[in-house]
C-alpha cells in the first residue's frame, strides 16, 4: 500500500477525532436522569379501608406510592366531627398517620380533609383536595354541602374561617355547642363540608380565635344563613374538552357525576358592634399634658379629678380627643401642676365586666414626667433670646380643588379664637378684594379649624393672619401669616353620573381608589348618584344599602338575626377624564355577588397552583458564548 496514502488516512482520522472532541467538550451537560416528577403522590392502601364502617380503632394510616410530607397540619388539615383534644397528624415516610385523641363517637361517619397539604416530598407536588373518611356505625354518610364566604363590608374572599353545621335548630346552639360538622374556607373563600347525614342543618361561619366551635367571644367575626339547608344529590353529566395540545382540541366527552347540593350557600362575615373597652395606657411625655389611652373608641371624654393637695384652678385642663378617639389628651391649664414632677388623678370610666357588661370603674393614676432634659444653646453676651412661636399648620396647597377646605391646627390649646384673627382676600384682575368665609372648629380634633367658603373655579386666595394675634394656653403667639391658593379650573375635572336601577332605598355610594379606600362619597337620590368636580383617574365603586338610614355600614346581629346592610361592587371600574362628563348604568345585582369586586383591588387574591415546568432535556447543558471551548480545557 502507498506510504503516502497511508500517512495521509492517519491524519484524516486523528482530525476527525479532533472534531468530534472538540464538540463534545463545547457541549458538555451534566446527567439529567431523565425527566422531573410532575404528578403528585398517588393512594395505594390504608388502614382502615376508604369509606371503611364499624371501625373501632384511633389510629389512621393512609400509604402513598411516593415519600410525602404534610405542610402545616395543624392548620390545614381538618378533622371532622371536630376534636376537642388534637389530633397528633404526621408524614413518615410514604404514610400519612392521623391518631386521634378523642373518644370516638358512636354511629358517627368521620371525615379527614387534607386539603392541599399533602405533596411529594421532592417536588412538592400537590395531591390536591384529599380527604379520607371511615364511620364507627354501619353507615357511611355522604352528602355534602359547598359555598363561598366573603366579608360582608368589602366583598373579600376570606381564607381560613371555619364553617359549621347545627342540626339542633335552637337560637343558642351557636352560642353553646361545638359545630357537628366542620370545614374550611380555601384562598378563594370557598368550602364543602363532607359526609353529612339527611337532615336540615343551619349554616355557619366563624373567625373561631379560641378554637371551642361556638360562636362565644364577641370579638368573633361570625356569618349565618337565614334558613335551614337539606342536602340532597343527583346524578348528572358534564362535558369536558380533552385537548391535544395547548390549542388544539382533540375530542368532547359527557362525564357522569353526582351533584351534591345546596353548592350556592353564600355567606357574608362580619363583626358585632362590640368591643371589650378598657384603657390601655396613661402616660405623661411633656410637663404640661397627659395622655389617656383606650382599647376601642369612647364616647365621651372621661372627667379626671385631682388628688393633689395644692389648690389650682377649676377649669384645671383642656381636653381634646386624638388617636381615632382612643385616646385623650389633657392640656394643664394651671402652672403649679405642670411643674410639678408627678400628678396623681382619679379617672372614672367604663369598663368591660366579665360578662361583656360596660361598669363605671375607678383607677388612680399617676402621672409621672419622664423627659430628659434639653441642653440649651450657649448665646453671646448681649444677644436676646430667641422667640418660641405658636405653632400653627396652615394646610393650603397652592393649586386647591373647589371642594376642599383650608385646615389650621396649632401645637397648643388656644385662647379665645375668632374668625376676626384671618384675613381672607380674593384676587380681582391684580387687586386683593376681602371676602368673607366660615370659620368651623374641628369637631374630631380640639386643636383644629377649618376655614370654608363657596370657592370659584380659577380664583386666586391670600389668607393672611397678623403677628400676636393668637395666643396658646401657655403665652406663646402666632408669627406672621401669608399664603396664596388658586383654585382649580373647572376643565380640570370630570363629572360622573351613574343610573341605579332598582335602587329604591336609602344607599350611598363610595369611589374607591386602587387601594380599594373611599375617595369620595355620595347619596343615592332618585335611582342615581352624581359626583362632580373628580380628579382625572380611574375609580371603582361599591354601593351600600344603608337600611336604618345612619349614614354608614352596620354588620350584623346574630341575636337580631339582622344580617349586614348589603354591599355590592360594580365589577369593572369608570374612567373619567378631564372635562368630560361620563354617564354609566349599574344593575347592582346583575352580576353574582361573589364575582362583582375586580381581582384589581382584591387583596385576598387567590393562589393559582403552577405546575413546574421544565425542559430536563437540556437542564444541565452548558455553553459558552463566543467561544467553542470550556474554560480549562485544551481546545
Amino acid at each position: 500500500m502507498n506510504p503516502q496514502f497511508i500517512r495521509n488516512s492517519i491524519l484524516a482520522l486523528i482530525g476527525i477525532f479532533l472534531l468530534v472532541v472538540m464538540y463534545s467538550c463545547a457541549n458538555m451537560a451534566s446527567p439529567n436522569g431523565g425527566p422531573y416528577d410532575e404528578k403528585p403522590p398517588r393512594f395505594i392502601a390504608s388502614n382502615p379501608l376508604p369509606n371503611q364502617t364499624n371501625f373501632k380503632g384511633n389510629k389512621v394510616e393512609i400509604e402513598f406510592d411516593e415519600l410525602i410530607q404534610i405542610e402545616n397540619p395543624m392548620e390545614n388539615v381538618i378533622v371532622t366531627p371536630p376534636q376537642r383534644m388534637l389530633p397528633v397528624i404526621q408524614a413518615r415516610g410514604r404514610k400519612a398517620v392521623v391518631e386521634l385523641n378523642d373518644t370516638l363517637k358512636p354511629n358517627t361517619t368521620y371525615t379527614i380533609d387534607f386539603t392541599n397539604s399533602i405533596a411529594d416530598n421532592n417536588e412538592k407536588n400537590v395531591f390536591e383536595n384529599f380527604s379520607f373518611a371511615f364511620s364507627t356505625g354501619n353507615v357511611i354518610d355522604s352528602l355534602e354541602v359547598s359555598g363561598t364566604l366573603l366579608n360582608a363590608e368589602n366583598l373579600e374572599p376570606m381564607p381560613g374561617i371555619t364553617i359549621g353545621l347545627h342540626s339542633n335548630q335552637a337560637d343558642t346552639a351557636f352560642r353553646k355547642l361545638p359545630f357537628e360538622r366542620i370545614s374550611r374556607t380555601n384562598d378563594k373563600g370557598k368550602f364543602t363540608i363532607r359526609n353529612i347525614a339527611t337532615g336540615s342543618y343551619h349554616i355557619f361561619g366563624l373567625n373561631d380565635i379560641n378554637r371551642d366551635y361556638r360562636f362565644d367571644q364577641p370579638g368573633e367575626e361570625m356569618a349565618f344563613a337565614d334558613s335551614l339547608y337539606t342536602p340532597t344529590f343527583q346524578f348528572t353529566s358534564r362535558n369536558d374538552t380533552v385537548w391535544k395540545d395547548s390549542i388544539t382540541v382533540d375530542s368532547i366527552k359527557v362525564v357522569n357525576y353526582t351533584r351534591f347540593m345546596p353548592d350556592d350557600v353564600l355567606l357574608l362575615l362580619s363583626k358585632e358592634k362590640f368591643e371589650r373597652q378598657y384603657l390601655t395606657k396613661s402616660e405623661r411625655t411633656q410637663d404640661n399634658r397627659f395622655t389617656i389611652r383606650f382599647n376601642a373608641q369612647i364616647d365621651s371624654i372621661p372627667a379626671p379629678r385631682l388628688l393633689q393637695a395644692e389648690a389650682v384652678q377649676d377649669k384645671w385642663y383642656v381636653a381634646q380627643k386624638a388617636e381615632e378617639n382612643k385616646a385623650v389628651h389633657y392640656w394643664l391649664t394651671d402652672s403649679l401642676l405642670w411643674k410639678q414632677d408627678t400628678i396623681r388623678v382619679a379617672l372614672d370610666y367604663l369598663k368591660s365586666d366579665s360578662l361583656n357588661v360596660l361598669r363605671p370603674q375607678t383607677d388612680t393614676l399617676q402621672m409621672v414626667l419622664r423627659k430628659r432634659p434639653e441642653v440649651k444653646k450657649k448665646r453671646k453676651k448681649g444677644e436676646p433670646e430667641p422667640i418660641v412661636f405658636l405653632g400653627m399648620n396652615v394646610d393650603a396647597p397652592s393649586s386647591m380643588d373647589v371642594f376642599d377646605t383650608v385646615s389650621v391646627v396649632f401645637d397648643e390649646p388656644v385662647l379665645n379664637i375668632k374668625k376676626e384673627a384671618f384675613y381672607l382676600d380674593r384676587k380681582v384682575d391684580t387687586l386683593w378684594q376681602e371676602v368673607d368665609f366660615n370659620f368651623i372648629p374641628d369637631s374630631t380634633n380640639a386643636l383644629g379649624f377649618f376655614i370654608d367658603r363657596d370657592w370659584k373655579y380659577g380664583e386666586t386666595y391670600r389668607l393672611e393672619a397678623d403677628s400676636a394675634t393668637i395666643y396658646s394656653l401657655y403665652g406663646k403667639w402666632n408669627n406672621v401669616l401669608s399664603t396664596q391658593f388658586t383654585i382649580k379650573k373647572q376643565d380640570d375635572y370630570g363629572n360622573l353620573y351613574i343610573n341605579l336601577p332598582g335602587v329604591d332605598t336609602t344607599a350611598f355610594v363610595q369611589l374607591l381608589n386602587a387601594s380599594d379606600q373611599p375617595v369620595r362619597k355620595a347619596p343615592v337620590r332618585e335611582g342615581g348618584v352624581l359626583f362632580m368636580d373628580l380628579k382625572p383617574d380611574k375609580y371603582y365603586a361599591r354601593i351600600i344599602l344603608d337600611l336604618n338610614n345612619n349614614d354608614e355600614w352596620d354588620p350584623g346581629n346574630f341575636a337580631e338575626k339582622r344580617q349586614p346592610e348589603p354591599v355590592y361592587y360594580y365589577p369593572g371600574f369608570f374612567t373619567v377624564m378631564q372635562n368630560f362628563d361620563v354617564e354609566e348604568t349599574w344593575d347592582v345585582t346583575a352580576t353574582p355577588l361573589i364575582r362583582q369586586k375586580p381581582l384589581e383591588i382584591t387583596k385576598n387574591k387567590p393562589k393559582e397552583a403552577t405546575k413546574k415546568k421544565r425542559d430536563y432535556k437540556n437542564e444541565g447543558r452548558q455553553s459558552s458564548s463566543g467561544n467553542n471551548s470550556m474554560p480549562g480545557m485544551p481546545f
